[in-house]
């Protein structure tokens, strides 16, 4: 369940400053689904929910240098136990998609919800993580009913060339 201030209610919160308001007149119609792993191959959730929070320490890992400057946030993450992390209201501009475009419409963010999933392009996500998604899916159509099946895609779909997520093998299967 999403409550008014675009929460949901069994998600363990965090706030992310890195989102703003979306445009006026604009739906949400498009869930984008993602892969993250910090650094690449950690399966551990801690250093993507510091990342979204701009709280990761950038000298810990070499890699982090490569992305010291983004700032980024996702909607959801989901880890590889299945549990869901909100960092940015479903009614706010999370920043996930990047330069994008899905049906001749450009930057997706505006009408997107982002899910990221703890895995990469180079191995098999969870059950568990399978099961929360698809939870999770039934309850964003549920609230945004302009999200159809087909407006479901992976980052790659609306970034093509750029991204490759959620990568070869997220069994679409499983949630469509």
């Amino acid at each position: 369940m999403i409550n008014k201030e675009g929460w949901l209610i069994s998600a363990e919160k965090h706030f992310s400053p890195n989102f703003d308001q979306r445009p006026k007149n604009f739906e949400i119609k498009l869930i984008v689904i993602h892969n993250i792993s910090l650094p690449p191959e950690n399966f551990e959730p801690e250093n993507v929910k510091k990342f979204f929070k701009n709280e990761l320490d950038f000298k810990s890992h070499e890699f982090f240098q490569e992305i010291k400057n983004l700032k980024v946030s996702s909607h959801f993450l989901i880890d590889r136990t299945g549990k869901i992390y909100q960092f940015v209201s479903v009614f706010e501009r999370a920043w996930h998609a990047g330069v994008s475009s899905f049906n001749n419409q450009e930057n997706c963010n505006d009408f997107s919800l982002g899910i990221e999933l703890i895995g990469s392009d180079n191995s098999s996500f969870e059950d568990n993580q399978y099961d929360s998604l698809e939870n999770l899916i039934k309850i964003l159509r549920n609230n945004f009913p302009k999200i159809k099946k087909e407006n479901i895609v992976g980052h790659s779909e609306i970034a093509a060339g750029r991204k490759t997520d959620p990568g070869p093998f997220f069994d679409w299967s499983k949630i469509r």
